[in-house]
């Protein structure tokens, strides 16, 4: 049986960062039916009760257009340093090293013990698995970007009714320039911060993250290793 101490301890990182997705979602509910209600008594309409709000376009438009911003930068993220560079960063892989660790095809680990199941049998499976971060990542965003549309179309609906203009479809919403205008102003800052870490870990550390290189490493040096 498990200490739990251990699984505190070896799980700690992932608890932290779901827990406090957990107390934001919950203070973008409460803040946001309380804004949701104002508008509405603004406009002479009751209230929705918050399970009702859980479900309006007001919610899910502002909950899934940010969720698309964030899987479409880790996506991103994953594949770029795949392939791209920048000498001295910790996010970086080596210029200078012809091949890393990741790089090594792993299909010379197969009879390694312990190996991944995809690894040990091979052929599609391990296609798929070598490439499953990137591809589980872009399918969160495209999904996510489908439940934008898909619940921002309300939200836009209702104010193009209460300006005497006809609704438009799921389809009308995501060509339109209120839907792109609302994943873009996410998509720009969440580059701009992944750009800002990586030439900022060029020059400057965070002792005892993985994150950053050794404080005693040289502005030179790059990747966290």
């Amino acid at each position: 049986m498990s200490n739990p101490r251990d699984v505190l301890r070896n799980n700690g990182l992932s608890l932290v960062w779901f827990g406090l997705f957990l107390v934001f979602l919950m203070g973008q509910v409460l803040t946001g039916h309380r804004v949701h209600s104002q508008d509405a008594l603004q406009h002479g309409d009751s209230p929705d009760p918050l399970g009702s709000y859980l479900t309006s376009g007001h919610f899910g438009e502002a909950l899934f257009e940010n969720w698309e911003s964030e899987f479409l930068q880790m996506m991103l993220f994953v594949v770029l340093t795949a392939f791209l560079y920048q000498k001295g960063a910790a996010e970086s892989k080596d210029p200078e090293k012809d091949e890393e660790p990741v790089d090594e095809d792993p299909r010379k680990h197969r009879k390694d013990p312990d190996v991944p199941g995809p690894v040990r049998k091979g052929g599609l499976a391990l296609k798929l698995y070598e490439n499953s971060l990137s591809l589980v990542l872009g399918t969160l965003f495209l999904a996510s970007l489908a439940l934008h549309a898909l619940t921002g179309v309300e939200e836009y609906n209702s104010e193009l009714r209460d300006h005497g203009e006809p609704a438009v479809s799921v389809f009308g919403y995501a060509g339109s320039s209120q839907f792109w205008f609302e994943s873009f102003q996410n998509w720009q800052s969440e580059f701009l911060a992944v750009g800002a870490l990586t030439v900022l870990s060029i020059w400057l550390r965070q002792r005892g993250s993985p994150e950053s290189k050794p404080v005693h490493a040289p502005h030179s040096k790059t990747g966290a290793d």
